[in-house]
């Protein structure tokens, strides 16, 4: 049983916790609790630290998993280390699965998300967690955005983090070239539209772009669409929040292709 924080792997954690460039390092990533454990590709899983309390309440769920990669850790020092407020005693760290950004020329009825900048991370793993849900082929995140393995974006997805494909740091310019050139439309989502989102038509393949929540997208970028389209707002708000607005548009594209 670990008992102190000059551990070794507990060391190893809690920099996986906190530091994005450690993160980015390793090519590793730190989740917390049962159920995005239980859900995380078991080829993926470096280690597994579990409370007292969690070990000896979970023993046949933790059969499940090697023996060699579990260690448990005293409640007192658990609580010490997870990013939780209310801990489940279990957490993991996951090695990254990062494909490189490739588009099938051939491809019928592809269905992406192009994020910039987006800086919050509900926002983020709401987004992430809508695409899983929505069934989007692939979500193009820019260099500069939040990173997707921060704790708080990964409880956020509910581990759609493992489900969705993503390709991160990307220079979307040059990502979305390589969309265009597959036959996708590119729909920006901004202000100044004319086009209602839903006057469009995304039966074949479509790409929509969300901008920072603050600035929207740069005109650099913006210059990349084919249509800029606006989900109305009556009311006297000014915007919409980025994740909110992302689900919208991809509801819609289940709309129309549902019949």
């Amino acid at each position: 049983m670990i008992t102190s924080n000059a551990n070794s792997k507990i060391k190893r954690v809690e920099l996986l916790i906190a530091r994005h460039k450690q993160r980015k390092i390793e090519a590793c990533f730190v989740i917390e609790g049962k159920k995005i454990v239980e859900e995380a590709p078991k080829e993926l899983l470096e280690l597994i630290l579990v409370s007292e309390t969690f070990s000896q309440t979970n023993k046949e769920f933790l059969e499940g998993f090697p023996k060699t990669i579990t260690e448990i850790v005293t409640d007192k020092l658990f609580k010490q280390i997870t990013d939780l407020v209310t801990e489940q005693g279990i957490l993991a760290v996951v090695r990254k699965k990062e494909e490189p950004f490739v588009i099938k020329k051939n491809m019928k009825k592809g269905f992406f998300i192009a994020l910039e900048n987006i800086q919050d991370p509900g926002n983020m793993g709401t987004i992430l967690r809508t695409a899983d849900a929505a069934g989007v082929n692939g979500v193009l995140i820019s260099a500069g955005s939040v990173d997707i393995y921060n704790p708080k974006v990964v409880r956020a997805t509910m581990g759609s983090v493992f489900r969705v494909p993503v390709w991160t740091d990307l220079d979307l310019t040059e990502a979305l070239g390589t969309l265009k050139k597959a036959n996708t439309k590119i729909f920006a989502a901004h202000l100044k539209a004319k086009s209602s989102y839903d006057k469009q038509d995304y039966l074949s393949n479509t790409c929509f772009l969300i901008g920072n929540e603050g600035n929207g997208l740069t005109d650099e970028l913006c210059e990349t669409a084919d249509e800029y389209i606006k989900i109305p707002i009556p009311g006297k708000a000014e915007s919409l929040n980025a994740g909110i607005a992302a689900g919208i548009l991809m509801y819609e594209v289940i709309r129309q292709r549902k019949n």
